[in-house]
C-alpha cells in the first residue's frame, strides 16, 4: 500500500448505539479498500474481528456491501461507523441451516416405530388408518432419498463451491435464518411424511412417483449447474460480478430458482405433502424477492449491456 493520502471523517451511524472510542477521522493509504477501512476502524477502537465493523454511506445511509471497493472511487469526505456485534462466516450460517433436516429425517425415520404408535390414539378421528405392518411406502422411501440428496448437495456446494461477496452475518442472525430449514423442512416435514397414516404412507401410484422423481433429478442437476456456473464467475474472495449466459438465464434472471422449485415440485409429487408444500411455498416467496433484488443490481451495474428480464425464476409466472 501506498503513503496515508487519504483522511475520512467518521461518525457513529446509530446516535442510540455509539462506539465510544470512534475517532473524529482515520487516515489510509489512496489505495485503500472499504475492507482496509474497517480493519483500520476496527483497530483504532480494539474490535478483534473487523468484519464486526459496518460502514455506511452519509447520505442515503446504505450500508458498504462491496468491500474490495476503492474509497477513492466512491468519493466520501465521512463514513458511518456503526458496531454491528458478534459476526459469524456466511459459510458456516449455511452449513448450520442446512443440517436441520439432515438430522430430523433419519431421527424420525429411525424412531418412527416408537413415536407414530404413541401419538395415533390421540390423532385416529383426524387421520387415516395406518399402513399394515407399519412398513415404509415407495414414497416414504423416496422422499427420505430426495431430502437427503438435496440436503447433501446444499452442504457441498456451501463447502465447495459458492463464493461468497459478504464475508459474514451477524450471529444472533443464525437462530432466525435455521428455524425455517431447522422446523419446516426439518421437524414438521419429516414427522409428517414418515406417519404411517400420512398421505404418503398410502400413496399407489407409482406414475406420480416416478413424475416427481424425473422432475427432482432434472431441477437438481440444472440447480447444480448454474451454481458451479456462477462460481467461475468470480475470483476467490473477490466481488465482481459478470453477466451470466446460457442454463437458463435467458429465460430468467435466477435459473437456479428456477431449477430449485422444479426439484421441489417434484418432492411434493412424490412425499403428497403439505408440509413440504408450506416450505418450498414460504421459500419461493423468498426466492423472488431475492431475484428482483438481481435483477436491479444486474441493470445498474450493467445498463445496456445487461438483456432486461420480465420474469426473475419462473417463465411466464413470476
Amino acid at each position: 500500500m501506498s503513503t496515508a493520502e487519504l483522511s475520512l471523517k467518521l461518525s457513529n451511524r446509530s446516535p442510540k448505539q455509539q462506539i465510544k472510542r470512534l475517532p473524529p477521522s482515520v487516515d489510509l493509504p489512496n489505495d485503500a479498500t472499504v475492507e482496509d477501512a474497517k480493519i483500520a476502524v476496527a483497530r483504532k477502537v480494539g474490535i478483534a474481528d473487523h468484519n464486526q465493523i459496518g460502514l455506511f454511506d452519509p447520505t442515503t445511509k446504505k450500508t458498504l456491501k462491496d468491500r474490495k471497493a476503492l474509497l477513492r472511487d466512491l468519493k466520501y469526505e465521512e463514513l458511518l461507523v456503526k458496531d454491528l456485534g458478534p459476526q459469524l462466516a456466511w459459510r458456516t450460517v449455511f452449513l448450520i441451516e442446512y443440517f436441520g433436516p439432515l438430522l430430523f429425517h433419519p431421527l424420525f425415520l429411525g424412531l418412527r416405530s416408537y413415536i407414530y404408535p404413541a401419538l395415533y390414539p390421540y390423532v385416529k378421528n383426524y387421520v387415516s388408518e395406518p399402513n399394515s405392518g407399519n412398513a415404509l411406502s415407495l414414497s416414504q422411501k423416496l422422499t427420505f432419498g430426495c431430502v437427503l440428496l438435496h440436503f447433501l448437495k446444499r452442504e457441498y456446494e456451501t463447502a465447495f463451491v459458492h463464493r461468497f461477496s459478504a464475508s459474514t452475518m451477524p450471529f444472533w442472525n443464525i437462530f432466525r435464518n435455521s428455524f425455517f430449514y431447522w422446523a419446516v423442512a426439518g421437524l414438521l416435514a419429516a414427522f409428517e411424511v414418515y406417519a404411517p397414516f400420512s398421505p404418503a404412507a398410502h400413496a399407489k401410484n407409482h406414475a406420480i412417483d416416478a413424475l416427481g422423481l424425473a422432475l427432482f433429478a432434472f431441477g437438481e442437476t440444472g440447480n447444480f449447474m448454474v451454481h458451479k456456473y456462477l462460481s467461475s464467475l468470480r475470483s476467490p474472495g473477490g466481488t465482481e460480478r459478470q453477466i451470466p449466459k446460457g442454463l437458463g438465464f435467458g429465460l430468467v434472471t435466477s435459473p437456479n430458482y428456477m431449477y430449485e422449485q422444479l426439484a421441489w415440485a417434484g418432492v411434493i409429487l412424490i412425499s403428497r405433502s403439505p408440509s413440504v408444500a408450506l416450505f418450498i411455498s414460504i421459500g419461493m416467496y423468498y426466492m423472488f424477492i431475492w431475484g428482483k433484488g438481481k435483477e436491479r443490481a444486474y441493470r445498474k451495474e450493467f445498463g445496456d449491456k445487461y438483456k432486461k428480464k420480465r420474469y426473475v425464476m419462473l417463465p411466464g409466472l413470476l
